[in-house]
């Protein structure tokens, strides 16, 4: 089975039960000061004014993390959250309740094939963090680069840190990042099996 068809083992995650994603997030804070200096890294890639009313696109965002840096270092941003959980959408509809007029919730699924028509766009920016790789399907993360891809203006970039490492390796991700319609793909950081990958749109 080549890299491109596999199927990788993920953790099951019952993102629909409002007690297991209570009990998730509680866990995930446990890391929050680790994981909010390697979002502030992954952020200094886009290089707007950091008042520029930029539209972007949080992918996976779950409970808000990252969105809320985003607001945090663009403060007239207007993001599109993304995510496949709804208990996830509402956890974050608390956390980001400051900001209600500059988020949008979308709950849909990014293996279904018109998840990107859903959020609108184009995007400025977007942005994940340890969200593609719950796909577990090579396969299935191409296309959701491919649909990130269709939703962006030209020349914006894609800031992507996830577990590359664990699911086919930076070298193939680069290439099936440029195959879905990225002109340069940077790493910008790598601590395995974590890295934070650029992919940038034509112009």
């Amino acid at each position: 089975m080549s890299a491109e068809t596999q199927s990788y083992s993920v953790m099951h995650h019952d993102w629909h039960s409002p007690s297991y994603v209570d009990e998730w997030i509680a866990r995930d804070l446990q890391r929050d000061e680790e994981r909010r200096a390697r979002l502030r890294r992954m952020l200094a890639v886009a290089t707007f004014p950091a008042e520029a009313a930029i539209s972007v696109l949080d992918v996976g965002g779950g409970y808000g993390v990252v969105t809320e840096e985003v607001l945090r270092g663009f403060a007239q941003a207007r993001v599109t959250l993304q995510d496949y959980s709804q208990p996830m959408l509402d956890e974050a509809l608390q956390r980001l309740a400051e900001y209600k007029e500059q988020v949008v919730y979308i709950q849909c699924d990014l293996r279904d094939p018109g998840w990107n028509d859903r959020v609108g766009g184009p995007f400025d920016l977007a942005v994940s963090a340890i969200a593609v790789h719950n796909l577990g399907d090579v396969r299935a993360m191409a296309e959701c680069y491919r649909g990130i891809a269709q939703v962006l203006k030209p020349g914006a970039p894609f800031l992507d840190y996830d577990l590359f490492e664990r699911f086919g390796g930076i070298a193939l991700h680069t290439r099936l990042l440029e195959e879905a319609g990225f002109a340069r793909v940077d790493l910008i950081w790598q601590q395995s099996p974590v890295a934070i990958l650029a992919a940038h749109r034509p112009v």
